[in-house]
């Protein structure tokens, strides 16, 4: 096995390693160890089935069923999604074709965020189609020590209406209710301590309403003043995607973006599986003071 960095900031590609069959567990703890250390990891080459990627996934804890977005999942497998523009037999827009354009991490806005997501890519546009990643480690790290303490002491609301924001995509009415149902807004610490590194990130994106007990007034400024600072180039990783790359990343201190810089007429494809994580954060009603 051999190990080519990405970026400066993070991420990691793989190298001599098949991920098409089972792995023995010895070589399981070193992609772990791995995987803490880079935070996002990329295989290529992997001509995955649908049940090999499970197989896959399955090493690193255990998959979720997608409970919260049954219209997003494959046919006979719930533990996968899939991402795509690609129009159903019946000419019907898929319900995938605009996720994941806002900075976020996956299942924020629910009481048990995702560990970690496994993204299979099954067909490219010509151009673009690029997914970023950036380093919540390093964007808590080159906070001056006072915002520091200051956001340690913070709660934000991670509400799921906030990850439909009309700038990049409108919302679903229909699907923002369903998920509304299953997923009321929740309060999450702003500054989240990773159970396996010790390491302290920002546990924030572009899906919070805002701070816990400050106003919406209040909590803007500050929270456009850290998503650009965690989106700025010195600490993200580009991906541009080929045909059969698979990237793992870790939920718990990444954040990622889907772009849709490409031809809509051309398909892009993805599969994905997730990892089920760790409790986090209290559910709220309204957690946001009034003004």
């Amino acid at each position: 096995m051999k190990v080519r960095r990405l970026s400066y900031a993070l991420g990691a590609e793989v190298l001599g390693v098949d991920i098409t069959g089972p792995l023995p567990p010895t070589l399981v703890e070193e992609i772990l160890g791995l995987w803490h250390e880079h935070q996002v990891l990329l295989f290529r080459g992997a001509a995955l089935t649908p049940q090999q990627q499970i197989q896959f996934t399955e090493n690193f804890g255990e998959p979720d069923r997608h409970e919260g977005n049954p219209n997003f999942r494959m046919a006979g497998y719930p533990e996968l999604i899939e991402i795509t523009n690609k129009l159903s037999a019946n000419g019907k827009a898929s319900p995938t074709k605009d996720v994941g354009r806002a900075w976020h991490s996956d299942l924020e806005h629910t009481l048990q965020p995702l560990k970690g997501s496994v993204l299979w890519c099954g067909a490219l546009p010509d151009v673009g189609g690029d997914t970023m990643f950036a380093n919540m480690y390093m964007a808590f790290e080159t906070l001056s020590p006072g915002l520091q303490k200051t956001l340690a002491s913070l709660e934000a609301e991670h509400d799921v209406i906030a990850s439909f924001s009309p700038k990049y995509a409108p919302p679903d009415p229909e699907h923002v209710a369903a998920l509304r149902r299953t997923a009321p807004p929740v309060a999450h610490p702003v500054v989240r301590v990773h159970p396996a590194t010790g390491r302290k990130s920002l546990f924030l994106s572009e899906r919070v309403s805002g701070f816990v007990g400050w106003t919406y007034e209040e909590s803007r400024p500050l929270l456009q003043f850290l998503s650009e600072h965690f989106t700025q180039p010195e600490l993200v990783y580009r991906h541009q995607w080929q045909l059969h790359d698979m990237v793992m990343w870790d939920n718990r201190c990444v954040n990622h973006q889907a772009l849709g810089n490409y031809d809509r007429s051309q398909v892009r494809y993805m599969r994905r599986t997730s990892i089920i994580g760790e409790p986090l954060g209290r559910p709220m009603n309204s957690v946001l003071a009034v003004a």
